[in-house]
């Protein structure tokens, strides 16, 4: 039978007639309904030519690659049963059949092939929103260990798909694009974290030749899982081009007694024909629909304003003055367990420090509450200080020795905790079970500060996923913040039990702006954690202006790391009116689409969010630099019902951006322009010649 899937201007198309492994004939444009004579005619016309001095059968790209189909690329699957037997195995077809409804919502398909000793189970869904997820099980059918070595989902792209764009990067300067032709060969990043770490390839995008945020085809794959992994694409001299992706095991990781199963992490795909926006729409109504959170509450978190310098009464001043801006959310920072003045020591210690805190945390957070915010604490319930009590009386909880006894490098002066142990599984539970339930703390900052050097990954990241769900289930309405010494874990597969990431430890608004405009590509902006910090930022000593500060802080969940009791009158007025600003639009900022414009140059940036229904948006006009020219052309503002007349106002955030002129364009004395959707996108408008560093915000709603 032949599978047509079709959902937001996605098809895709499998043959599954015969009993060979099934062939993947399409993903890419929708192809409209067809008849079951138009699916085979499709499939049997896609059928290559059988090239010189190669199998003497054509090569189809199956759903799973392997040598004994004539695939010599990265395999599928590998591994080796310890019996001896072939680590190249054939498969067969057993059974290709819709995913039951009781199991998926979305149009998915359940593929069972069968080996001599192996069964690999793929189950393919495309959702409503055109996202393609594709996951593999494997079980040992065989009577010897299954050494597994890689399971990796594979996906075809079209050869017309010549340019690929990924990410690197480092702390604090995460999700940098990169971008390369696609070469004969193949391109592989892989991820030796223990998680993904700052340098994550995040997603990797396969696309027309110069295609953009608005403009071309693009083919993107991100791997939803938080341990080590890879993605890749490769490029076959038989003609075939591949994108592919699956967790990375270190030799002996995996090993499948007789009838035991692993499944591997979902692949997440998208196809798009206008560019990386219409990715980013496909990911973000995918995640929206799977995990939606509650109003983005305005926080503060106390790090950058206080470190460990902690008090009872430097922090109730602190979150007085966090109430008067209208701060809904306070969360303390590190510093407050037993032992804990700096970060060499008490990790896995997570007791109230009674020196600090003689009463407890009681006088903080009642007052934090009377002041109608909800209260927060960081957490970092993977690691561990060799100095502290539970080090001491367990070292054998401390994770990845290696043959020598020697442990792994520290790394911030601290270890990982095994987690993957049930009794210090059961430790760190019961420790943070206890503080949830004598305080009435509504989210965890669960931060994560190093990498593993040692241990298994897979084992550590399993366990993690069941501390935070076992948390979240026995305390229903907790919230968790994803953070890895800043961004070293944004993925799908964390945000399945999180509220909100953290992008990056840089609170440098000009840094931000990058990290945010890519991390968008994926993650919607209201699990985005976006910081109103100090003046000078505390990770690249650069100083900005409180305009440009506020600006790039309101396009996420918003919040504000900073000594707010230091605040002039002046700059107190600003952050409440940013403040207040936020929460008028962040309904639109939290459910709308990402847009951002391809017009201008480096110097100048324009991004926004644009209503589902298209009745509304907020744009930033963002200058990074210096223009090169004495006055810049009109901007574009991308994104709007062509059709439809829209009035475009100026939005104050306590403090208008800084310029460089004698005189706005005319149109900004009267404070508004009307304009049509087409007239924005095609002709734009003047906007006053920003110095840089410097962004301006526009409120865009229907004209009467």
């Amino acid at each position: 039978m032949i599978h047509h899937l079709r959902a937001a201007g996605t098809s895709f198309v499998l043959d599954a007639r015969g009993t060979g492994v099934p062939v993947i004939v399409h993903w890419g444009p929708d192809l409209g309904a067809l008849s079951p004579a138009a699916l085979e005619s499709l499939a049997d016309s896609q059928v290559p030519a059988v090239g010189p001095s190669s199998i003497d059968t054509p090569l189809r790209q199956s759903i799973l690659p392997v040598m004994a189909d004539g695939w010599s690329g990265r395999p599928g699957i590998a591994g080796h049963h310890e019996s001896g037997s072939s680590s190249a195995p054939a498969f067969s077809l057993s059974v290709a059949e819709p995913i039951p409804v009781a199991e998926l919502v979305e149009a998915g398909l359940r593929i069972t092939l069968d080996s001599a000793a192996l069964r690999v189970r793929v189950d393919i869904e495309l959702t409503p929103d055109g996202v393609l997820r594709q996951r593999l099980t494997v079980t040992n059918t065989g009577d010897s260990v299954y050494a597994l070595a890689s399971l990796d989902a594979a996906l075809p792209i079209p050869t017309r798909a010549r340019e690929l764009l990924d990410f690197t990067g480092r702390w604090p300067r995460e999700r940098q694009p990169q971008r390369r032709d696609i070469a004969n060969g193949t391109w592989t990043r892989d991820a030796r974290h223990g998680r993904p770490g700052h340098d994550n390839a995040f997603l990797m995008v396969a696309g027309t030749p110069g295609f953009g945020f608005r403009s071309g085809e693009v083919w993107g794959a991100h791997l939803a899982w938080s341990g080590d992994q890879r993605l890749w694409t490769e490029s076959a001299s038989t003609g075939h081009t591949v994108l592919g992706g699956g967790e990375l095991f270190e030799p002996g990781e995996v090993r499948l007694a007789p009838n035991e199963s692993f499944e591997s992490p979902w692949l997440v795909a998208a196809f798009s024909d206008a560019g990386l926006d219409g990715l980013a729409q496909s990911f973000h109504r995918f995640i929206r629909s799977r995990r939606p959170l509650s109003t983005r509450k305005v926080m503060l978190n106390t790090w950058e304003a206080v470190y460990f310098d902690q008090s009872a009464q430097r922090l109730i001043e602190l979150a007085d003055a966090a109430a008067s801006v209208g701060v809904e959310r306070f969360v303390l920072d590190d510093g407050w367990m037993v032992g804990r003045t700096d970060d060499r020591r008490a990790l896995g210690d997570w007791i109230v420090d009674p020196v600090k805190w003689p009463d407890g945390l009681h006088p903080l957070v009642d007052h934090v509450l009377s002041l109608g915010m909800d209260f927060g604490l960081w957490v970092e319930p993977e690691m561990v200080s060799l100095d502290s009590a539970v080090a001491r009386e367990h070292p054998e909880w401390v994770l990845g020795a290696f043959d020598n006894g020697a442990l792994p490098l520290p790394w911030r002066w601290q270890q990982v905790l095994d987690l993957a142990n049930p009794d210090a599984f059961a430790h760190v539970h019961a420790q943070l079970a206890a503080l949830l339930r004598e305080y009435p703390i509504s989210y965890l900052k669960w931060d994560q500060n190093r990498d593993l050097l040692g241990g298994s990954a897979h084992r550590h990241t399993t366990a993690t996923y069941a501390l935070m769900d076992a948390l979240r289930a026995e305390f229903p309405g907790l919230e968790i913040e994803s953070c890895s010494s800043g961004g070293g874990r944004v993925d799908l597969g964390v945000i399945e039990r999180t509220d909100r990431v953290w992008p990056s430890d840089t609170n440098d608004s000009l840094e931000r702006q990058a990290i945010y405009r890519w991390t968008a590509g994926l993650v919607p902006p209201e699990f985005l954690g976006a910081h109103l910090g100090a003046p000078t930022a505390h990770t690249t000593g650069r100083t900005h202006e409180l305009s440009f500060r506020l600006a790039t802080a309101l396009f996420g969940h918003a919040g504000i790391e900073w000594d707010v009791t230091t605040l002039g009158p002046d700059d107190r007025a600003a952050v409440a009116e940013w403040v207040a600003a936020y929460k008028l639009h962040r309904g639109l900022l939290h459910s709308g689409d990402v847009v951002r414009s391809d017009a201008g140059d480096a110097t100048r940036w324009v991004h926004g969010v644009v209503a589902a229904d298209a009745s509304s948006a907020l744009f930033a006009v963002v200058a990074m630099t210096a223009t090169r020219d004495a006055v810049v052309g009109p901007t574009t503002l991308p994104g709007l019902d062509p059709s439809r007349d829209y009035r475009v106002t100026p939005v104050r955030l306590g403090a208008w951006p800084r310029v460089v002129q004698d005189a706005p364009p005319p149109w900004w004395d009267a404070g508004e322009v009307t304009m049509s959707g087409r007239m924005l996108a095609a002709v734009g408008i003047p906007m006053p010649l920003l110095a840089p560093e410097q962004a301006l915000v526009l409120h865009v709603t229907l004209a009467e």
